[in-house]
């Protein structure tokens, strides 16, 4: 499916959470959501970086977006119904949630992996999105047609060392993601898992410091399963665990171009 072409407004009237929006991909699904017509309400943890996004959305003509600062890692509950009760109030819709916010400190043997960096992770990876997706179900409900998409990662996939408790909640996750799709298998929403694979991002920076960032995709290479899952073409996919470097965008992969120059 990497021949994928969104057509022009293919996300109008539709209102989409990106969450991880300040910065790598959820900033750019973010921006491509907008181009596409989507309402994004853009949910991150520094305020600053929310708003370059929003900036980034209005200064290129798109619908304005929502900015909702949130720190994942200190919400409680009652923040994301005072969330979703908000959405409802202002907004008055839901059709989409892209569970892009990701936690990744370091790589380290078990026997060595800080306590406090295992919940961090586990916070923001897991409980995040379960608290988000249970807060927001009521409204996507009430959608005419509903996307929930989740992050995985290579190596939620594979077990590889030293991936400690990023590749555990990103396997958590995962299979939340597929467990609710399965409970809502006879309604309106969908839910499906997204695999991004290795792009060019400041969390591949920390992971693969003697790499160069040039050799893997920008994620506006990785965009047109982003936006096959939360547009209507996809409203039979259900259940599926997909690899974004199976629908590349070969037109804004750039690592060619890099080459030669090199």
């Amino acid at each position: 499916m990497n021949n994928y072409v969104p057509v022009d407004g293919l996300l109008n009237g539709r209102v989409i959470i990106v969450t991880g929006a300040g910065e790598g991909i959820g900033r750019c699904a973010a921006v491509e959501f907008a181009r596409l017509g989507a309402e994004v309400v853009l949910l991150g943890r520094t305020q600053r970086k929310l708003e370059g996004v929003y900036d980034e959305i209005v200064d290129s003509g798109y619908k304005e977006p929502v900015i909702h600062p949130m720190d994942l890692l200190t919400a409680k509950g009652r923040d994301y119904q005072d969330f979703a009760q908000r959405l409802k109030d202002n907004l008055g819709r839901l059709d989409g949630v892209l569970h892009n916010a990701a936690e990744l400190d370091i790589l380290t043997p078990i026997q060595y992996y800080d306590e406090e960096l295992w919940e961090s992770a586990m916070k923001v990876n897991m409980t995040a999105p379960y608290l988000l997706t249970q807060a927001c179900l009521p409204l996507l409900l009430a959608s005419e047609d509903a996307s929930i998409v989740f992050i995985t990662d290579d190596c939620a996939l594979e077990a590889k060392g030293y991936w400690g408790a990023y590749a555990v909640s990103k396997a958590a996750v995962q299979h939340f993601g597929l467990t609710l799709a399965i409970e809502l298998q006879n309604t309106n929403v969908r839910v499906n898992v997204i695999n991004p694979g290795p792009c060019r991002t400041g969390m591949r920076v920390r992971t693969h410091p003697g790499a160069s960032i040039m050799s893997v995709p920008p994620p506006i290479a990785i965009m047109p399963l982003y936006e096959y899952l939360l547009g209507p073409d996809s409203k039979n996919t259900r259940g599926q665990i997909m690899n974004a470097r199976d629908w590349l965008d070969t037109e804004h992969d750039d690592r060619q171009v890099v080459a030669v120059l090199e």
